[in-house]
């Protein structure tokens, strides 16, 4: 499966939710935000799953052949997880979402970057 960004990225940092925990397997996720007509699959659609969460939350795109978590599609915008992208996504992580899902006994990096203990303000 391989995507393109073709468009600059408008936002990048970690969510902390739950849903990212688990699906990741990490204590967050990684994500840059570009506008949907800056990102084309190229080829390996047929292998692209989507899981619908219920209720909250956007679908989250994964592959079917190596199991890599590779997007959320929010129709006007597509959040991109940084760990698919080969190179530099010329966007450093500027916030922090969902800190009130993380877990108490791994302390979050002082960074210096905005945090919010919910979802991002946009």
């Amino acid at each position: 499966m391989g995507f393109e960004v073709t468009a600059p990225f408008s936002s990048a940092g970690y969510c902390h939710c739950k849903r990212c925990q688990r699906r990741s397997g990490a204590l967050w996720s990684a994500n840059a935000i570009v506008d949907a007509d800056g990102f084309t699959i190229v080829r390996g659609e047929e292998a692209v799953r989507v899981w619908s969460p219920q209720g909250e939350g956007l679908p989250k795109a994964f592959c079917a052949e190596c199991g890599g978590h590779l997007y959320s599609d929010g129709d006007s915008f597509m959040v991109v997880r940084l760990g698919a992208i080969d190179g530099d996504p010329e966007i450093e992580p500027s916030w922090r979402q969902w800190l009130e899902s993380a877990p108490a006994w791994a302390p979050i990096p002082d960074d210096g970057i905005r945090r919010f203990q919910q979802r991002r303000e946009t």
